[in-house]
């Protein structure tokens, strides 16, 4: 069982930054895909963006592309969301999770693992 650990949120104001940390109990976590989605209140889960298990593929969602960046330390076992520019649709509880396939998908489905999740409040 993979045991993942967010970090990282925080209250911010609009065009502010945060960076999320997704930090994993052992050492296979290299191997995973991993997604960060994010939930906000009275909404449905949504994806936010993921790497692949080598960490030479990022995907976005269109919403934060160009904001948002995806990055992996698997000497850490951890995961980054760097979020720029952020504005106060971004406000939402944030999760990462994992493919143990080592691929990355949008759907919650798909992911085996969850973090416990952070909450990010952008102030307008």
């Amino acid at each position: 069982q993979v045991q993942l650990v967010d970090t990282g949120g925080g209250l911010v104001q609009a065009g502010g930054s945060l960076r999320l940390s997704c930090v994993a109990s052992d050492g296979t976590f290299r191997r995973y895909g991993v997604g960060w989605f994010r939930q906000a209140q009275g909404k449905e889960r949504e994806f936010v963006g993921g790497i692949n298990w080598t960490g030479g593929s990022t995907y976005y969602a269109d919403s934060v592309k160009g904001r948002f960046t995806i990055s992996r330390d698997n000497a850490k076992n951890a995961v980054y969301l760097q979020m720029n520019s952020l504005k106060a649709e971004d406000t939402a509880v944030y999760s990462c999770a994992v493919q143990l396939n080592g691929v990355v998908t949008d759907k919650p489905a798909n992911y085996e693992y969850w973090g416990q999740g952070t909450q990010v409040t952008v102030s307008s």
